[in-house]
């Protein structure tokens, strides 16, 4: 909590880290928004190779190396997506809130109940 009992916003402190963890190295010049989109997506592909070959994924196929690998790459991923988003001029928790609310239009829950194909296919 803050002194004014108000909780912190998770993802603007994870701004303000990632804007200072690359200002103490002087980063700020590679941090670009192409730099940002393409690192993230290697983290997410670094992700990915954490569940590659397993059958599904849950979590009776992963042991504790691979959980700890997880967690580590999806820290990478929002951390890159927190980066990207400040140097974009990108509200996230507002984009996210907006993306819901369209993908609600798109797949409303009464229509798509159990069924997994994309929202031009109904």
């Amino acid at each position: 909590m803050t002194s004014s009992s108000q909780p912190q916003d998770s993802l603007l402190a994870l701004r303000d880290l990632t804007r200072q963890f690359a200002s103490e190295r002087q980063w700020q010049a590679f941090h670009t928004p192409k730099n940002l989109a393409m690192a993230l997506s290697v983290e997410a592909a670094e992700l990915m190779e954490h569940f590659q070959w397993l059958a599904t994924g849950a979590a009776h196929e992963l042991d504790e190396q691979a959980r700890t690998g997880i967690r580590h790459e999806l820290a990478d991923v929002l951390l890159y997506l927190v980066q990207l988003a400040d140097q974009t001029g990108v509200d996230l928790h507002a984009a996210a809130l907006e993306k819901i609310a369209l993908n609600a239009q798109k797949y409303p829950a009464a229509q798509v109940q159990g069924d997994a194909r994309k929202y031009d296919r109904y």
